[in-house]
């Protein structure tokens, strides 16, 4: 594989084998207008795209409303109530304010003709959008300035946890598309924006669209790796990482090669790949993306001080880039440096309330234990929900992350409900283990067994997943098995869970 620079492009988490880093925004502020008049006061679209689906969502932004309503009682008087207030602001607006930096909008030359989409890749992202609102204003039938604003707005959801951009995406990529069909640019766009709202089945005959228009379609091209991983489709995904690798080596595709690699138990080529990925950045955003997605891949395997050399690492190049923090926060707590650790996930969550800080944060403060932690748990798991509603809300599946966080922290039905809905679009080891996990704290643990198994077949390397994989062949009779299991999960990663490792050692204590 050849080094090369990065594309713009970067989609929503590491799950999705997600390529370059624009540096992730340092607190909310007001963000620039909407897709369909740039710079308009009401960051409103046309009236014909405003009104575009408003009957459909208005009774799932009603309902979303409600839940952060919910939550925002919990918390009166609390140090997130601002977090939760910005959040109930974007469902009352339908998506008309979004959370945005607090890096003021610097001066950007507006060229007369079509926009640049890699202006996108200069790390000021909210800059980049006042400036394409700008030129948008002046050049309304540029078919790729659409296409760039309606990618940003992708990027801006994924930086501040605000799904409300993905309607304005949307409207912003139609538009390209009305003016030029079957423009690559904006194929490309709708492949990263399905792959966001985690409709993996829709990003990919999008990506392929957009690769019989531009076979060199770096966006495209690592959308189509997404969604064949997110689909379970591994050896489909490798051969199109390979793919990739061959027209477009760099960041984004080194990235998704090497997750593929770690799906299929290939750690030492996942790492190696990493590797030259790292050495191969450009830019402080590619060094801190990568650096992060090695600290992740030695946190997996417990190695703790390299995964935290690692994050050291990409903090140095961003220090505000919230996965490397979010990453630090679980190595620290691995350490058994859980003060600190709280404090990383703390500053994770006022920035990004994602359902998966939110709840190991809550479960970090139900390890800790200090007075008052519990209802502090409690407000963490809460807020996951009002996430939840409101990316339902704009067009988000989240049975995933509803079945990940109900089985252990709501309501159980919920999750199995969740999980066999997720389970009927994909078949990722992700996907089985949630099942598996949902199916086994509702008492169905012989149904579990074969989803337990088919989620550790690949050879992926997850301690989490043996985990839920011991406690299940405990629970069918299977001691053997599941004490190996057990002590395969804290052989490779000790502080996997705050709170499931603590679990894992009691249940193979008690099965000797």
């Amino acid at each position: 594989m050849g080094p090369r620079g990065q594309d713009d492009e970067q989609d929503v988490h590491r799950a999705s084998a997600s390529g370059e880093a624009l540096p992730a925004p340092a607190a909310p502020a007001p963000a620039a207008s909407g897709p369909g008049e740039p710079g308009s006061t009401g960051e409103r679209g046309t009236a014909e795209e405003e009104t575009a689906g408003e009957e459909t969502a208005g009774d799932e932004r009603v309902a979303a409303v409600r839940r952060v309503g919910a939550v925002r009682r919990l918390w009166r008087g609390g140090a997130q109530l601002a977090v939760a207030a910005s959040l109930l602001a974007v469902a009352l607006t339908g998506g008309a304010i979004a959370l945005g930096t607090d890096r003021g909008p610097a001066s950007v030359p507006v060229a007369a003709g079509a926009m640049d989409p890699g202006m996108l890749s200069g790390g000021n992202l909210d800059a980049s959008i006042t400036a394409l609102q700008t030129h948008l204003r002046a050049q309304p039938k540029d078919y790729g300035g659409w296409a760039t604003l309606g990618l940003a707005y992708v990027e801006q959801a994924r930086t501040t946890a605000d799904p409300s951009r993905y309607p304005q995406a949307e409207q912003a990529l139609r538009r390209s598309l009305s003016l030029a069909p079957d423009n690559d640019q904006a194929l490309a766009g709708r492949a990263a924006l399905a792959a966001a709202r985690h409709d993996f089945h829709g990003a990919l005959p999008f990506a392929d669209a957009a690769l019989r228009r531009n076979p060199y379609s770096e966006r495209a091209l690592s959308s189509r790796i997404d969604a064949l991983v997110e689909l379970g489709r591994y050896a489909d995904a490798a051969k199109a990482a390979r793919t990739a690798d061959a027209r477009r080596p760099g960041v984004p595709v080194f990235t998704r090669y090497a997750y593929v690699q770690e799906l299929r138990g290939d750690v030492r080529t996942a790492r190696r790949v990493l590797e030259q990925a790292l050495a191969a950045a450009a830019s402080p955003g590619d060094t801190a993306y990568v650096a992060t997605q090695l600290g992740q891949l030695a946190w997996n395997q417990g190695d703790q001080r390299t995964a935290l050399t690692y994050y050291a690492r990409a903090l140095a190049a961003d220090d505000g880039y919230l996965p490397a923090l979010e990453g630090r926060a679980r190595a620290r707590a691995a350490s058994g440096d859980r003060a600190a650790a709280v404090k990383d996930m703390e500053t994770v969550v006022a920035r990004a309330p994602l359902p998966g800080p939110l709840v190991a944060l809550g479960e970090l403060y139900e390890a800790r234990g200090a007075a008052g932690d519990r209802a502090r748990a409690r407000q963490q798991y809460a807020l996951v929900d009002a996430w939840i509603a409101l990316a339902r809300a704009n067009g988000v599946n989240a049975d995933l992350d509803t079945a990940l966080a109900a089985a252990d922290h709501g309501d159980k039905r919920a999750a199995l409900r969740a999980a066999r809905a997720e389970w009927a679009r994909r078949h990722t080891v992700h996907t089985a283990d949630a099942l598996a996990w949902a199916l086994h704290v509702n008492g169905h643990d012989a149904e579990a067994l074969p989803y337990a198994r088919q989620a550790t077949a690949t050879g992926y390397r997850n301690a989490a997943f043996r985990y839920h994989r011991g406690m299940i062949e405990l629970a069918t009779g299977h001691r053997a098995a599941g004490r190996a299991s057990l002590a395969a999960a804290l052989k490779l990663n000790p502080g996997f869970s705050p709170l499931g490792a603590e679990r894992a050692r009691e249940a193979l204590e008690g099965a000797r």
